[in-house]
Parts: C-alpha cells; structure tokens; sequence
C-alpha cells in the first residue's frame, strides 16, 4: 500500500489528486471542530459521558461522525443522512417501477436525476434529524439559559445541522470527482480513524496507571490484526462460475465460443447488513434512555445492552436476515439467467432458462449464508470480549467490528482507485 502512494506521488497528476483530497479532509476536520451557535457543549459532553450513550443510536451516531456529535459541531450529524437517503432511494428503485426503469434504462441522465433525488432527500433527512437533535438538547436544557425558547436560536441551530450535512454531501462529490477514491467512503474513513488516537492515549493512561494489564492490551490489538486480516481475504473473495459461449455465424463472421465466468462475490452487500442491524438493535436501548424509569432497569441491563448476550445473539440473527434481504436487492438469478439466454451462453451441465436460475439461486444462498456469518462474527467478536470481560471500559476503544470493516474495505478499494489510476497513465501499447 505505501509503495502504491509512494508510486503515484511520482506523477503530477495523481500528486495533484492526492493535496486536492487531503485539502477537503482538512476541510472537514475544522468543520467537525466549530460548535453550534447556542448550544452548551460542556453540558452536553456531560451528558454523554455521563449516561453511556455508546450503548444507543446516539452512540453510533458518534462514532460515524468522528466524535463531533457528542460536541455539536456543524459537522455533527455526519454523512449519516446522505447514507439513509442513499438506502432509501436505493430500496424505491426496486419497488417504484418508474424509478426501476430511469436507474436501468434511463442511462447517465437517469443516474444524474437519481443522484439529484438523492441529494434532495438528504437534505429533508438532514432536516427530521436536525430538529430532532434540536429537541434532545433543548428538553434535556443543554441549550444556554436564554434561547431556550427563541425559536429563531431553533432555526439556526436546525438549519446549521441540516446545512453541515448538505455540505459533507457536497465535499464528498468533490472528492470522488476532483480527489481519489469515493469521497463519502473516504469522509466515512476520516470520521472513524479520527478517533484512534484518542483511544491509544486513554490505553496508554490506564496501562500507567495500572487500571488495564499491558498483555492484555496487547492481546486485544493481535485480535485487531486477526480481524483485519479476515477482512481482506473475505473482501475480494468470489464465487466464480463458468460461462460457455455458443459459436453464431452473423454474416461472414463468428461469434461466441469462448469461456469466461461469471463472479458472485462471497460479500455482495458489503457492511450495510451490519450498519441496519445495528440501527435496528440499539432502538429499544435508545427508547430506554429517553425514560428515566428505564434507564436501569431489568430489560435494559441484561438484554438491550449492548454487552450483553441475549443483544449479541439479536445483533447476530439481524445481520444474517439483511445480508440475505440485500443479496437479494443486488442480484436477481432470473435476470442473470434470461441475460446469458439471450447473449447464448449458459452453464455447463444446466439448461438455459429455470435451471439455470435455480442454480445461480441456490448458489447464492450459500455465499451468502457464508458471507452473513462472516460479518455476524466480525461484529459480534467485540461484544463477546466486553461481556468476558471489563476490558472495553478501561481500553477506550472505539473502533467496533462495523468500524474495522469500514476502514479496511476504503482503504482497499482507494488503493485500487490509486492503481487503476497509474495503470492509465504508465501503460504501454504494443508498437511503443
């Protein structure tokens, strides 16, 4: 990976690419430190620290955003409404005939209006997610004395959230268009990694002040390069299928006859499984630390924490049901199979048309469920350990199973966007 940095920092243009994207990243890094306009950030980074919100929605939310949603900044809601907005489109493709036609045959102007729709519900997203942060710290009066009934401090503080997460929006196109890489992926990236060295330094304290033992810190990061490792032999794996096509005679000329493959990757709906697993599991947490009466309570202590068993076995069977709901979003057998049929391929040993389909369908059940129980056990590891064990209060470590996985997977496809990029630029026909 540095060799490939190291290779493509040689060529002005990737050079270029590169300052083009570390200037938008510290663009957003100042932004994730200018606090909202009214609000008591002291109070609320009590409040969080004070009612264990990483167990909730709000915990997550933190996360994704880098910390700065624990301090209000501008920059606080994230790019989580651009992420919902994107889902959301995405599912009302499938069920929205219109909207299935201009993403399929619309070409680059359907992909230009789906992308404007999107950005159109990012910003109402950003709105119902603004006011409803707004009305968190208002009822909780994390607000300053004196504008806790202006309702002209409501706006602004609704409309900065709302316009930070448009502006992320905007910085993020900018990078995929302008930088390297996906520039939601790598703001996504940039948030999570922010908060690693923060979490180094609280283990670094509690190894010094005797709270954490120093093997089993060092156990704890062995478990973190095991994941890591896992992660990038899963991430590239494929299923490949053999492909045979028919020779056609089309005037003078042949066609077909070749054998490719048809690939079915091992991981087709990448973390999303996990992010709307873990949406869904921590609501009841979340509901829980809105009533006071809740807070400690039996069903809040021992099934909706989240270090608890019964919410990683929860966590678990959510994560294998969405991985199965998305495989079946992302690839359709039926299709694939009329497809080959038409071009005249088809599988060896199975007929064109049902057989083939039925094949492709029972293949995809298996890589799935292998793919599901892949990213249960990245995401349950870490919840396993903090019930074993207090280790996760005293170690500060933020970066969860779902974080991992982001992490690694960016950095793995903004490699191969740097490689693909040197491999225009450095190729060779055969006369030169």
């Amino acid at each position: 990976m540095l060799q490939t940095f190291r290779n493509a920092w040689k060529i002005e243009e990737l050079r270029k690419k590169i300052l083009f994207t570390l200037l938008i990243i510290l663009l957003y890094r100042l932004g994730n430190a200018v606090p909202v306009p009214f609000v008591d950030t002291a109070l609320l980074q009590q409040y969080f620290n004070a009612n264990n919100l990483q167990s909730t929605v709000l915990g997550l939310y933190n996360v994704m955003s880098g910390g700065a949603f624990a301090r209000a900044t501008i920059f606080a809601l994230s790019i989580q409404p651009y992420i919902n907005a994107s889902i959301i489109i995405q599912l009302l493709c499938i069920a929205i005939p219109a909207l299935e036609r201009l993403q399929k045959e619309g070409g680059e102007e359907g992909r230009k209006k789906i992308a404007s729709i999107t950005r159109y519900s990012t910003v109402a997203i950003g709105l119902i997610q603004g006011f409803a942060y707004y009305m968190m710290i208002r009822n909780y009066e994390l607000i300053s004395a004196e504008y806790v009934s202006n309702i002209w401090a409501a706006i602004v503080i609704i409309l900065t959230f709302t316009s930070g997460s448009a502006l992320i929006m905007w910085l993020g196109e900018q990078i995929t268009e302008f930088g390297i890489g996906n520039g939601i992926s790598i703001i996504l990236f940039v948030s999570i990694v922010a908060r690693f060295p923060t979490a180094v330094a609280t283990q670094i304290r509690n190894v010094s002040a005797g709270n954490l033992s120093w093997w089993l810190l060092v156990l704890m990061y062995l478990g973190g390069l095991v994941l890591i490792v896992l992660i990038v032999l899963v991430n590239d794996a494929e299923r490949r299928i053999p492909v045979q096509y028919s020779k056609r005679v089309v005037g003078r000329k042949m066609y077909g006859g070749q054998s490719t493959h048809l690939p079915m990757k091992v991981n087709m709906s990448g973390v999303l499984p996990i992010i709307f697993a873990q949406s869904i599991a921590m609501i009841p947490a979340t509901i829980c630390m809105f009533v006071p009466r809740w807070q400690d309570g039996w069903a809040m202590t021992n099934i909706f924490d989240t270090n608890t068993w019964p919410y990683a076995v929860i966590y678990f069977l959510l994560i294998i049901f969405f991985a199965y709901f998305y495989s079946t979003i992302q690839f359709n057998p039926i299709e694939v199979a009329n497809n080959l049929k038409k071009n005249g391929g088809f599988i060896p040993g199975f007929r064109a048309g049902k057989p083939t389909s039925d094949f492709l369908q029972k293949v995809l059940n298996k890589i799935t469920l292998f793919g599901a129980i892949y990213l249960g056990i990245i995401a349950v590891v870490p919840i396993i350990v903090s019930a074993v064990s207090s280790a996760s209060e005293l170690t500060g470590i933020s970066l969860g199973g779902t974080s991992i996985i982001i992490v690694v997977g960016v950095a793995l496809e903004t490699v191969r966007a740097l490689e693909a990029q040197m491999l225009m630029r450095n190729y060779k026909g055969f006369l030169t």
